[in-house]
């Protein structure tokens, strides 16, 4: 009774023996999740989808899918990266300085050391942008009005500790000026309550606005925070220009669970850095409006110890809620 229990034991495992050697290998096996922190039709649920195909034409079997898990200034897509099997079928996006000034607002739950990054693909300059027909002609009215009008002029952000909200709480300790904070889960969401007239000023990325090439673009930007004007939009100040010494702008880019074995994340960098790297991606990003700024995974983590101590400061001299 023994052996025949052996003998009708032995094809089926004859036969689970092949099928475990045929599991196709990393990226084949299913779909790559990318985890995006904000809603839908923001800047960087725009840049990953249009960023897609060219990683799928530069890492042969992968197929990579775009998961917005927005809400917390980004933390919920944060906490889902780190908490991903390290296998590499999920990777996910960064936004500095939220990726790192949350954690300096309060505590969060993820941890930046258990989260390789992997590119740097734009680095965006905030902006102050108002609708068409608004009254203010530039940052400076737009200052006195609400120095005249204190709490009475809203400013959205695509969330608490965002870029766009960490400009505003620096502008308002170098003016002298009080706006009222909407925080939105995400860009899109801001620009379309900016074009209904819900609010009255935006908190965008330059890169975000969509309005090259338009003749009557319905939204127009006051001035934004990068350090010098951007050569693709060069009649829009910056705050310095304006009087005011704010500088902050929006690193998007993607990283992994640092857990991920070392030679499927060196592979994932390789082909995100070919992608970005081809004349097709390169026309694409002009379309998208997106400042490019490129840098390989530890050549931006390098960059986030001095950029933290930035947000302690700013915390520490003119603390956000």
């Amino acid at each position: 009774m023994i052996h025949r229990r052996r003998l009708l034991a032995a094809p089926a495992a004859l036969l689970a023996a092949p099928a475990l050697a045929q599991a196709p290998a990393w990226p084949a096996g299913r779909p790559i999740e990318i985890v995006v922190g904000f809603a839908p039709g923001g800047g960087t649920d725009v840049m990953v989808r249009a960023l897609a195909p060219f990683l799928q034409a530069e890492l042969p079997g992968a197929n990579f899918v775009v998961s917005n898990r927005p809400g917390a200034g980004g933390e919920t897509a944060y906490v889902a990266l780190q908490s991903a099997r390290p296998d590499g079928f999920t990777i996910g996006t960064i936004n500095t300085p939220g990726y790192l000034s949350l954690g300096v607002q309060r505590r969060v739950r993820y941890d930046v050391a258990q989260i390789r990054l992997l590119a740097r693909l734009v680095d965006d300059p905030s902006a102050f942008v108002v609708h068409r027909e608004a009254p203010w002609r530039n940052l400076r009215e737009l200052v006195e009005d609400a120095r005249r009008r204190p709490g009475r002029i809203s400013v959205a952000s695509s969330g608490v500790g965002t870029d766009d909200h960490l400009g505003l709480t620096l502008l308002e300790a170098a003016a002298g000026a009080e706006f009222i904070h909407v925080p939105f889960a995400g860009a899109g969401p801001v620009r379309n309550a900016l074009l209904g007239r819900q609010i009255d000023v935006a908190g965008l990325n330059l890169g975000e606005l969509g309005t090259l090439g338009q003749e009557s673009p319905p939204l127009r930007a006051l001035a934004a925070m990068g350090e010098r004007r951007w050569e693709a939009m060069p009649d829009i100040p910056t705050f310095r220009e304006e009087g005011f010494d704010v500088v902050m702008t929006s690193e998007r880019g993607l990283g992994l669970p640092r857990a991920v074995p070392e030679e499927i994340a060196a592979r994932l960098e390789s082909a995100i850095l070919r992608a970005l790297a081809t004349p097709g991606w390169a026309e694409k990003a002009r379309q998208l409006e997106l400042p490019v700024a490129v840098l390989p995974g530890a050549a931006w983590e390098a960059l986030l110890p001095a950029q933290l101590a930035r947000y302690r400061a700013i915390w520490e001299r003119t603390p956000w809620q």
